[in-house]
């Protein structure tokens, strides 16, 4: 007897695993199957990816056709297989050594690779040829298919989270329209947003996705509550175009507080020079002045109502100037407070006519009192007045 033939496998030993490999084939299969219907899967087919999504797709994409081939290999393999066994009931040894090296060795080819002239021997093959077998593609496959599972479910994840995030959005949304410029850019934001999710998914944090969600979502309530002031506009059209008129007129004063408040940082502080804010007044004023001159009514309402709100973003835009420049000149005066209270504790501490602490309160003094002033090198003379507070005062302890 030959170690070949203790090796052929019995008649019932190859019913069994044919019958075990087929049950498995029937399992990848039903899970390859369902694989393909993955929604991760669906969406990358649906819109090609870009980014992020498509550097690590090629790897994935190419182990999932990868998936496929070797299923076909598989397939292959037992097909054959079975039709050997299913020529006789007894079957012969010849068929038994056949089908034994088709469940157990490696009896597909899958490529031939030339090798180059210089790595043969005289009597060596001229090409590298590549056998797989049934037990070592099975054992690639279940290897791969986690991989493949958790790239799609990840890009699954975070479209279903945008979709969720949004889908409350947009049917507020659609109950408006784009009646209002805000309405027309939340919809812009929302279709941004579907479309990042869509072609990069993984491009996108969940933390992100929820945050711009929320703020789409709280503009749109901001924009909501302001169309209900449609019917208040129209029901009395005058006492509304005097209302917006106010409105218009106290840009003005702020725009003049810049101004003056610009003017006074840069004589009292040492600065870059600040921007001049522009009054936006006018061209808005003769949209105004063209809405009171025309008919009410709801159209009128609405362009009124969008007026509205670039006027409030026009005098967020000039206390932005005037709290600019004012924040120099507070902290100006918050350093000044803050070196009146460190000298009286000097003096409660018995130490402000020490020599050192007399150099260091003329120091920052000066530079206080200096026109324009070094807000930075103030700072760093009343620490070191504090500093020398603390030490001389240690030091008589």
């Amino acid at each position: 007897m030959s170690s070949v033939q203790m090796n052929t496998l019995t008649a019932v030993e190859i019913d069994r695993e044919l019958a075990s490999r087929g049950r498995e084939i029937e399992a990848i299969a039903a899970t390859l199957l369902d694989l393909d219907k993955h929604p991760g899967l669906v969406l990358l087919r649906g819109f090609p990816p870009a980014g992020l999504t498509e550097q690590r797709w090629r790897p994935i994409e190419q182990a999932l056709e990868l998936m496929w081939t070797d299923f076909g290999r598989v397939r292959e393999i037992l097909d054959t297989a079975s039709a050997i066994r299913a020529r006789r009931n007894r079957p012969t040894d010849a068929d038994r050594a056949e089908l034994t090296r088709l469940l157990r060795e490696r009896p597909h080819e899958v490529s031939r690779t030339p090798i180059p002239l210089a790595q043969r021997t005289l009597t060596g093959p001229g090409e590298q040829v590549l056998f797989v077998g049934i037990a070592d593609t099975l054992d690639r496959m279940r290897t791969t298919f986690p991989q493949i599972a958790e790239f799609l479910d990840a890009v699954d994840a975070v479209n279903s989270r945008v979709l969720t995030a949004l889908t409350p959005v947009q049917a507020r949304l659609d109950e408006f329209g784009g009646i209002t410029a805000e309405l027309r850019s939340i919809a812009e934001g929302i279709t941004d947003l579907l479309g990042r999710s869509a072609t990069d998914p993984l491009a996108l944090d969940l933390t992100e996705i929820d945050a711009r969600a929320a703020d789409l979502g709280q503009r749109l309530d901001r924009e909501a509550r302001g169309l209900t002031e449609l019917p208040v506009l129209s029901a009395d059209w005058p006492a509304a175009i005097a209302q917006t008129r106010d409105r218009l007129d106290s840009i003005g004063a702020v725009v003049e507080q810049a101004a003056r408040v610009r003017v006074q940082a840069q004589e009292k502080i040492r600065t870059a020079p600040l921007p001049v804010h522009r009054d936006e007044t006018g061209p808005l004023r003769t949209e105004l002045d063209a809405l009171a001159a025309g008919p009410s009514g709801a159209p009128a309402a609405l362009a009124l109502l969008e007026l509205r709100g670039r006027i409030a973003a026009a005098f967020v835009r000039a206390q932005q100037a005037v709290d600019l420049a004012q924040g120099l000149l507070d902290r100006r005066a918050e350093l000044r407070g803050r070196l009146a209270a460190y000298q009286v504790k000097a003096a409660r501490l018995g130490v402000s006519e020490h020599q050192e602490v007399l150099s260091a309160n003329r120091i920052a003094v000066g530079l206080l009192d200096r026109r324009p002033c070094d807000l930075a090198a103030v700072t760093r003379a009343v620490s070191d007045y504090q500093q020398v507070v603390a030490e001389v005062s240690g030091r008589q302890g």
